[in-house]
């Protein structure tokens, strides 16, 4: 069973909230932070990307950076702009993309111990460098500023969503802004009947997901344990939204290569061809299967077809998991693409466009399109207690950073 707990959030007064509001730390470069919040002094970026405001060139590691996100939100807390709810409460995040689809979550606070049993489940591996980084920012600011996207299966007899649905339809919001396109509600639970009936709730929820935050939990995981705190803690706890699993959508995750490690590129498609039948495309290529997936590399784009049927293991049998063991590996030599830096990732919101520029720029030598993981696989491999390769699913919406603070 799974559950859930109020906390007393540290959030943004209501005139601030859309000025505070910004995206999440790991889907924007410095570069783009620091533009993005540069004539904004309230935006969040201040706090979670800390070294915009410090030399360019900066380590994303150095302690400045850590020491000036605590500074920046300290700011942000003493010029109340952001203030702290007298009492624990839940909290309805809603999001609505632009084409009228909404979900709506719970905001909550989940327990490490359950993490740790594994009622929390993952689906993915972290990297050392960046998991220690959320350790690092987590123990600087003494919060969590960057709540957990979360899933759970969504069943008529446990109830969360009708109780949810019943306060969001009577009661006013405290926020309601549209940013980038996407539209941005969020309602207190200040009854403490309500809050008692969701947590009851969520006791018929037997597993809850990690869709999206993998560092930022595995990071407040060691950080209590470091702390020798529990689940009955503030700091054996870590701030999460929590979806019904009917309301999520999950796009594609792409993947650029550096370089063709050694070949040239007649023989880079000859090896392909191994594997893959291969033909020229006049489009972009957006694969709808695994098994199928589009090349970009010398200004042309092609179509790949896998020649044999794709596995139906749980794991091997992903799209990710088969451009990664029959491109990345054999042809590639990136065998641990978690590490190695001639690899990068760039979720689907991003499109085909941004792909092809960074090829066309000379910063990438090739990009590679793959057809999107499913929340059903994402579940099918968390219940078998398995992991996906790195950067498997890219949810979309994303939740915004800043709207609400869990701080110990």
């Amino acid at each position: 069973m799974a559950g859930v707990y109020s906390f007393a959030a540290l959030r943004p007064d209501p005139e601030f909230a859309g000025k505070v509001a910004a995206p999440p730390y790991d889907v924007l470069s410095t570069e783009e932070a620091r533009e993005l919040a540069a004539h904004n002094p309230y935006s969040f970026l201040h706090v979670d990307k800390a070294e915009i405001d410090l030399d360019a060139g900066i380590s994303l590691y150095s302690p400045e950076v850590y020491a000036k996100a605590r500074e920046n939100l300290d700011q942000l807390t003493a010029q109340k702009i952001m203030m702290r709810d007298e009492c624990p409460f839940l909290y309805i995040y809603r999001l609505a993309s632009p084409g009228g689809k909404a979900q709506t979550g719970l905001a909550a606070c989940l327990s490490v111990e359950e993490y740790n049993k594994g009622i929390i489940k993952k689906h993915e591996l972290t990297r050392p460098d960046k998991e220690q980084d959320r350790v690092d920012h987590i123990l600087a600011c003494e919060a969590h500023t960057g709540p957990i996207f979360c899933a759970y299966r969504e069943k008529p007899e446990n109830g969360v969503r009708a109780i949810l649905s019943g306060w969001a339809d009577t009661r006013e919001p405290v926020y309601d802004f549209t940013h980038g396109g996407v539209r941005h509600t969020l309602w207190v639970i200040n009854d403490s009947a309500v809050i008692t009936a969701i947590t009851e709730a969520f006791k018929a929820v037997p597993y809850i997901y990690i869709a999206d935050g993998h560092h930022r939990s595995a990071a407040a995981s060691r950080v209590a344990e470091k702390a020798g705190a529990t689940g009955e803690t503030e700091r054996g706890r870590f701030l999460s939204v929590i979806f019904p699993d009917d309301e999520l959508a999950i796009l594609d995750y792409n993947r650029l290569v550096r370089d063709l490690n050694g070949l040239s590129t007649e023989e880079f498609i000859n090896a392909l061809r191994v594997s893959f039948s291969i033909e020229e495309s006049a489009a972009p290529v957006k694969p709808s299967k695994p098994g199928e997936y589009g090349l970009y590399m010398g200004g042309v784009w092609r179509k790949l077809l896998l020649k044999e049927k794709a596995p139906s293991d749980a794991v091997e049998g992903l799209a990710v998991s088969i451009l990664q063991r029959e491109v990345m590996a054999k042809v590639l030599g990136i065998s641990d693409p978690q590490r190695d830096k001639r690899i990068d990732f760039v979720g689907g919101a991003r499109g085909t466009e941004g792909l092809a520029k960074r090829v066309d720029s000379g910063e990438m030598a090739a990009a590679f399109t793959v057809s999107p993981t499913t929340l059903e696989e994402l579940l099918a491999v968390a219940d078998a207690n398995r992991i996906m390769p790195p950067k498997s699913t890219w949810f979309e919406p994303k939740l915004l950073s800043g709207l609400l603070i869990h701080s110990f």
